[in-house]
């Protein structure tokens, strides 16, 4: 998904998550010649009815109301509400969902869309720079439109997605997998390895924390049993959510992976995606505030998928 709207979810040009983000991943994107060799596809913004498949009703109307005063927080302090947030919000929803739908109707097999993956967000509240948590309500959306039953979720974020993660803690149908810097040292707090569901959804949920300073090699060398764990679970759908704050050099996290971390990952999930579910696998953008980790991580994500002779979005 490729289009200038998505630049308008931010937080402000001096803000963490502000709208050069998008603009470096376009540069890139443009730079390598990506938009010849990819189907592109406009954003699209997401109407009402959405956001209240993953989020409660009262939540919503706080994000209407306080986008029209342009002023507050959307939850403890994190999250600033401005002028425009509850329709920017909206545009990273639609924008994920159209990916969804493309898929899901056979025009392309695999997608990727910049300015998404919010995954902190939960069912009734903002956090982490996250409004609507588009991973949550791509789910939910799955399940409902499609009748999509096990979907299976794989966050490399530097950043546990604790708003997808305790979200459907207690579902056995969701398969989540999330590598990320282990919570005591840093935001959110959570993912500890002893969290692997609840309920009749024990064991459906692995958590991989890594200490700070992590390589490509530590990371890698975790892979292969997560990558068994999805394989047991026979997924009908992939959600990616490629971050690229787990990369060398991000302001706010210390994990020292590499671009080549996300590249790797990507082309193992193709191939689970391919063997499972007909290669049904939409990559999302994530975090990341150091803008040539940007460029690098998501474009690398998009080559990969390039590279498979598949159609991408």
């Amino acid at each position: 998904m490729f289009g200038d709207e998505l630049a308008d979810y931010h937080f402000g040009e001096q803000h963490p998550f502000g709208p050069k983000r998008y603009w470096a991943f376009k540069e890139e994107f443009l730079s390598r010649g990506l938009d010849k060799k990819v189907q592109l596809s406009e954003p699209q913004t997401a109407n009402e009815a959405h956001p209240i498949l993953f989020h409660g009703q009262d939540y919503i109307n706080k994000v209407k109301d306080y986008s029209l005063k342009g002023e507050g927080y959307l939850d403890a302090g994190d999250t600033p509400a401005r002028e425009g947030i509850y329709e920017a919000a909206l545009t990273v929803v639609g924008t994920t969902l159209k990916a969804v739908d493309l898929i899901m109707q056979g025009n392309c097999t695999y997608a990727f869309t910049p300015i998404a993956g919010l995954h902190h967000a939960s069912r009734t509240s903002a956090a982490g720079f996250c409004v609507f948590n588009d991973c949550g309500i791509a789910i939910e959306y799955l399940r409902h439109i499609y009748n999509i039953k096990r979907i299976a979720y794989i966050d490399i974020d530097a950043h546990h997605g604790d708003g997808v993660f305790y979200s459907f803690e207690e579902d056995k149908d969701i398969c989540i997998v999330d590598f990320h810097q282990d919570g005591a040292t840093l935001f959110p707090g959570t993912g500890f390895i002893n969290e692997t569901g609840k309920g009749n959804a024990v064991g459906t949920k692995l958590n991989v924390p890594l200490p700070p300073g992590s390589t490509d090699k530590m990371a890698k060398a975790l892979w292969k049993p997560a990558e068994d764990f999805i394989e047991k679970f026979k997924p009908e759908f992939i959600l990616l959510q490629c971050g690229a704050d787990s990369l060398e050099g991000d302001p706010i996290t210390q994990l020292n992976l590499t671009s080549n971390f996300h590249a790797f990952v990507t082309q193992q999930l193709i191939q689970l995606a391919n063997q499972h579910c007909s290669g049904r696998l939409l990559a999302m953008g994530g975090g990341g505030y150091n803008l040539d980790n940007i460029k690098s991580a998501w474009n690398d994500v998009i080559n990969t998928l390039v590279h498979t002779d598949r159609k991408l979005l």
